[in-house]
């Protein structure tokens, strides 16, 4: 993973940057800790369940998260998820779901 490659998968790499005090490594380190947080998978039994409750404290906690990290089109995902469960929808999250984790995924993967 490199800056070049997270700035390719869209992250603003400005603004984690900037939250990391510049510092390239630290920055990166924090983008893999953020992608590996356990409630990524623990997101899809809950939403399955439709716990709700609990989803909705996962998914939020990992909307600052990611948020902090600037990982755009993953945060615009989680976002979506957020505000859903905030309001109580009940939908089909099996594909919001399988995108937040096709995104992650794809971040782990850069190169």
């Amino acid at each position: 993973m490199t800056i070049d490659s997270l700035r390719e998968f869209g992250a603003n790499v400005d603004e984690g940057l900037e939250r990391c005090m510049g510092m390239t490594d630290f920055y990166i380190e924090m983008v893999e800790l953020g992608i590996g947080d356990e409630r990524f998978d623990a997101l899809g039994p809950l939403l399955k369940e439709k716990n709700y409750d609990e989803a909705f404290e996962n998914v939020h906690a990992l909307k600052g998260v990611i948020g902090n990290l600037s990982l755009t089109p993953l945060y615009k995902t989680i976002d979506k998820i957020t505000e859903h469960l905030r309001a109580r929808d009940d939908v089909d999250y099996g594909p919001l779901y399988d995108e937040l984790i096709r995104q992650r995924d794809e971040i782990k993967n850069l190169s």
